[in-house]
């Protein structure tokens, strides 16, 4: 893979840096789309999105720190390496959803709508984020035999994200990259479906991220927390894969309560 475009004297572009620009640019301008046509002030969404793209960036990098905590202890210079890596996904996730939470609630936007408008932007971009770990090497996979491993022969991943060179190894990235290209067409279909309740396809795009990402966890090779037995982002799935059952079927009781009362 690429994991550096080019460098110009002491600047260097990284491929993962472009692609993770490009990833949130895309879930915008998905969100933005979907906002005009659920009646919300599209420029209102910009600014919530770059709210939460910074939040994003520092809540994945944070949780990286926590998760690796000894490593970066150990070597201090390594903490350097959080600027060319994109972090713990979960990370970005938790804190984008409680910094928009609180951006929804001072500027009054209707709450559940607004989660609907991001989800699938949130899916589409995490498939273009994903494809920048695989260009830059990290989030990678065990060594396998099957016959889709990918090999990677830059000594440039190794030296920026301690890639492992000239071994097969499972595409974890693009294992992520595919099921979140799955989910964001599972959450178009159920809205085309039928007329859900706002907050379904927030809750379901949670649902089946914490699912995909349990199941991919176990494939992934690179050094990661561990809470027991389970990875960090396994521990979190635990905890998400329930509460979103739970929340799915709460918004869908309170918009059948909701009819029932509209009706009678």
């Amino acid at each position: 893979m690429h994991p550096e475009l080019f460098s110009f004297g002491p600047v260097t572009l990284y491929s993962y840096g472009v692609l993770l620009a490009a990833s949130y640019l895309l879930g915008l301008q998905l969100a933005r789309r979907r906002a005009a046509s659920r009646g919300l002030d599209p420029a209102r969404i910009l600014d919530l999105g770059i709210y939460i793209i910074i939040a994003a960036l520092v809540g994945a990098k944070a949780l990286l720190l926590v998760v690796d905590f000894d490593q970066f202890r150990q070597s201090p210079a390594e903490l350097f390496s959080l600027l060319r890596s994109g972090g713990v996904f979960y990370g970005g996730l938790v804190l984008a959803v409680v910094v928009a939470f609180w951006y929804m609630w001072r500027h009054n936007l209707p709450f559940w709508t607004t989660c609907d408008v991001f989800a699938p932007g949130i899916a589409l971009g995490h498939v273009t984020g994903r494809l920048g770990c695989l260009a830059a090497g990290c989030c990678y996979g065990k060594a396998t035999t099957v016959p889709w491993a990918i090999i990677f022969t830059d000594p440039k991943a190794l030296a920026n994200v301690g890639t492992p060179l000239n071994i097969p190894l499972h595409p974890t990235q693009l294992y992520e990259a595919g099921a979140e290209l799955a989910i964001l067409g599972l959450l178009l279909f159920s809205e085309r479906r039928r007329k859900g309740s706002p907050g379904q396809t927030f809750w379901l795009y949670l649902l089946l991220y914490a699912v995909t990402r349990f199941i991919i966890e176990f494939y992934r090779g690179d050094p990661r927390g561990m809470v027991g037995m389970f990875t960090t982002s396994q521990f979190i799935s635990l905890l998400l894969g329930p509460l979103s059952l739970v929340m799915l079927f709460w918004v869908s009781r309170r918009s059948g309560e909701t009819t029932g009362a509209a009706t009678a």
